[in-house]
């Protein structure tokens, strides 16, 4: 079962990148960019990263389709627009971090506060 999952989301990946490579060039090295930054941000398992992926190639192919400038498409903050992306998919290790990250601060502010009771 496991090989197969791999093979499967391997051919998707290679789907996607056929795709991205047939876009005009100023969509390709946008979708480039995105493409790594969303690897290290997105999803952490390969059905919701390949998911994420194929949705990316469908909104520049659509935009390129049409003619939407690449500027339009991920506003003034490409950062922002990925953000934005990322939220509609499950989140990868670094949302599980983020999530650590502000509980251990709240135990720290309770303990702080003296409410031991409810730091446990």
């Amino acid at each position: 079962m496991f090989p197969t999952r791999m093979i499967a989301e391997k051919r998707r990946y290679r789907q996607y990148k056929a795709r991205t490579r047939r876009l005009p060039a100023s969509y390709r090295t946008a979708v480039d960019g995105l493409e790594r930054y969303l690897m290290v941000f997105g999803p952490s398992d390969g059905d919701s990263l390949s998911s994420m992926l194929e949705d990316l190639a469908d909104l520049f192919e659509q935009s390129a389709a049409s003619g939407t400038p690449v500027r339009a498409i991920v506003g003034e903050d490409p950062v922002e627009f990925a953000a934005a992306f990322l939220r509609n998919y499950p989140e990868g290790w670094t949302g599980k971090e983020r999530e650590r990250l502000t509980s251990a601060v709240e135990r720290a502010v309770r303990e702080d506060t003296g409410d031991a009771e409810a730091s446990r």
